[in-house]
């Protein structure tokens, strides 16, 4: 428990579920998990219920400002599966920035980021909707400072690949480090900021930062 009372959480969320607790919708949601969460948990920067992976759960309203609403920007690591091979020149184009639909309609070109092929990851469970390999896929590391709405999937499909699968396993340095699809883990308070690099963390209304 931290000083102020507030507890904070990662889940690995599991595919087909939606980053929320009541939802109008027949949908599995993070209440079905059977978890005893503390009253007032809210998920911070959702997951839609296809992607995977690094879920921040937590008493604390101010996360979200610090975390997504503040001027330094910060970096979250996904494994996507695409469909086929994409060679060097589509990884640069990833690389250097690549023009996706924004939602209104309009265009935008993302932000530099870093693109890599990787090995298949060990552990990992395939799902009923997962594309069977019936063609060549790959998986790639990509680590990225932007959020905007489906970014991933977009940019991937940007340069001809269809996104299969799409896992987040980090937020700067708090990671999944193993943890199992529909684990959860408590993370003590200045481990929690200290891995998330947010500085000032304890004045509600002081600047952040890298710490």
């Amino acid at each position: 428990m931290s000083e102020g009372g507030h507890r904070y959480f990662i889940l690995n969320k599991p595919y087909d579920m939606v980053s929320q607790f009541v939802s109008s919708h027949d949908v599995r949601v993070l209440g079905d998990m059977g978890y005893a969460w503390p009253e007032g948990t809210h998920a911070i920067g959702r997951l839609d219920s296809h992607s995977e992976g690094l879920l921040i759960l937590t008493t604390n309203k101010r996360v979200t400002r610090l975390l997504f609403e503040g001027e330094v920007l910060h970096r979250r690591t996904y494994l996507v599966k695409v469909k086929y091979v994409p060679g060097e020149e589509k990884l640069e184009q990833l690389r250097k920035g690549i023009p996706i639909r924004v939602r209104g309609g309009g265009m935008a070109v993302t932000a530099p980021c870093e693109v890599v092929v990787v090995p298949e990851p060990a552990g990992l469970f395939g799902h009923d909707r997962e594309l069977r390999d019936y063609w060549p896929t790959t998986w790639l590391r990509m680590s990225l400072t932007e959020g905007r709405f489906h970014q991933v999937r977009k940019m991937v499909a940007a340069v001809g690949h269809r996104c299969i699968r799409l896992i987040r396993v980090s937020i700067e340095d708090l990671a999944l480090d193993g943890l199992a699809a529909g684990g959860v883990r408590e993370i003590e308070e200045g481990l929690f900021f200290e891995q998330l690099k947010i500085g000032n963390w304890r004045s509600a209304d002081g600047p952040t930062g890298r710490g």
